[in-house]
């Protein structure tokens, strides 16, 4: 369990708190390209780790992301008018371009004083980049802005990926957390009757099995410059373990650690909105080849960690309809009676309440994985209060890491395990290859 401090300062991330301030050292998904899906169109409304702004496409393609408010006199500038390389305020026509510059001052003479007075009247603005199919932002210092986290999806043609968001309606740490749990497979995301494997190859219907069959996966976690690799080993038969290899990257994402080799790998970040909500970014990728259709759309009654949405992105299973649980199922059918995996974690993430108590908790040794979380993230939010620079943050090369599962035979020593499947002791991919 956490101390009520540690879980403050661990769940918290607006302004000057010291959460706050290492997710500020990073570059972290705000929105996918395609909600600002045309030059001059519509302006959004962002909340990002509690800071109020707002986000525009100008004339030449470029995303502004901008103090919500108008510094004239605090007007919303989503009312604004997106035009000609800026977004002019609704309320006296003041001009912002991206980089937060007023460009045009109706409410002031044309004198000699002019220049000098419009350069006074900046706005508060944010760098942002266009990046496998998001927007991101940096919100931390001009002078320690890192490059672009070179991840794999991002790397790769847009064919090869499909990404996707959702809100969730809980502190981001505790949705982080659930996907670095690898034991929950066992039950969470568990049907009552799983199917006979067809053929010696079907490894992903034998992984069912297996999970069903061992519910106590054993930890290996590594520590590696962009943050940690969790291997988790489960009894498969025989004289073999299946392992489960799990990706956390700083400060806030994870790749899934259910993918065989030519399989989809698939990644989640969590982005806070304020302490009580966040957006869940998925992608799914895969290295070899262009996605298929199936593969690039949410389709109902397919499992999927891409959540079926709304027009504004709200899961249709969420905390206001119980995530529409059907009881009978739940007897019949699957461990929650829940549709989706998306959905069931949401709804048992969401369920710890807006923010987890973690000075409740009992935790056993199927929560090392969450124990490493917690020490590196608290310890570099420590770390940087102190003047020490993240390490992850100048590292962007090191984010180019895979996860997923492996068989192996009992008594293999984890580093040969790992270097079997990823080539790599710690899921490193080159960049010159698949």
């Amino acid at each position: 369990m956490l101390s009520a401090e540690d879980n403050a300062t661990l769940t918290r991330t607006g302004p000057g708190t010291a959460m706050g301030t290492l997710f500020r050292r990073f570059w972290m998904p705000v929105l996918l390209s395609r909600e600002l899906p045309e030059p001059d169109g519509p302006p959004l409304r962002v909340t990002l780790l509690g800071e109020d702004l707002v986000a525009f496409r100008d004339t030449e393609g470029r995303v502004g992301l901008l103090d919500r408010h108008c510094p004239h006199r605090g007007a919303d500038l989503f009312f604004g008018r997106n035009e000609a390389c800026g977004i002019r305020c609704a309320y006296h026509g003041w001009k912002f371009d991206v980089t937060g510059e007023c460009i045009d001052l109706p409410t002031a003479a044309r004198d000699q004083h002019y220049d000098e007075l419009r350069a006074r009247r900046r706005t508060a603005a944010y760098p942002t980049r266009e990046w496998g199919d998001m927007v991101w932002a940096y919100l931390g210092p001009p002078e320690q802005m890192p490059g672009l986290p070179l991840m794999e999806f991002a790397l790769l043609p847009p064919s090869h990926r499909f990404v996707t968001k959702k809100l969730q309606e809980c502190n981001w740490a505790q949705a982080c957390e659930g996907a670095l749990d690898t034991a929950h497979f066992s039950f969470l995301h568990a049907n009552l009757t799983v199917p006979e494997p067809v053929g010696s190859d079907n490894l992903r219907t034998r992984s069912l099995h297996w999970m069903r069959d061992d519910p106590m996966p054993v930890f290996n976690v590594r520590e590696h410059p962009a943050g940690l690799l969790l291997a988790a080993s489960r009894r498969a038969g025989g004289n073999d373990l299946y392992w489960r290899v799990t990706q956390f990257l700083m400060p806030n994402h994870s790749l899934a650690p259910g993918s065989f080799p030519g399989a989809t790998n698939v990644g989640q970040c969590w982005v806070p909105i304020d302490d009580r909500r966040c957006w869940v970014f998925v992608y799914s990728w895969h290295a070899e080849r262009p996605l298929a259709e199936e593969e690039r759309r949410v389709a109902p009654g397919v499992p999927s960690v891409h959540a079926m949405v709304d027009e504004n992105w709200m899961p249709l299973r969420n905390r206001g309809n119980d995530y529409l649980i059907d009881r009978q199922a739940q007897k019949t059918r699957s461990f929650t009676g829940i549709e989706g995996l998306s959905e069931q974690d949401a709804a048992i993430q969401d369920s710890q309440g807006e923010i987890a108590d973690r000075t409740r908790e009992m935790l056993g040794p199927t929560d090392l994985g969450i124990v490493r979380f917690r020490r590196l993230v608290l310890g570099a939010a420590r770390d940087l209060a102190a003047g020490i620079e993240p390490t992850a943050a100048s590292a962007p090369e090191a984010y180019h890491v895979r996860s997923g599962g492996t068989v192996a035979p009992a008594g293999t020593a984890v580093g040969d395990v790992l270097r079997a499947r990823f080539g790599d002791e710690f899921g490193r991919v080159p960049h010159t290859t698949a």
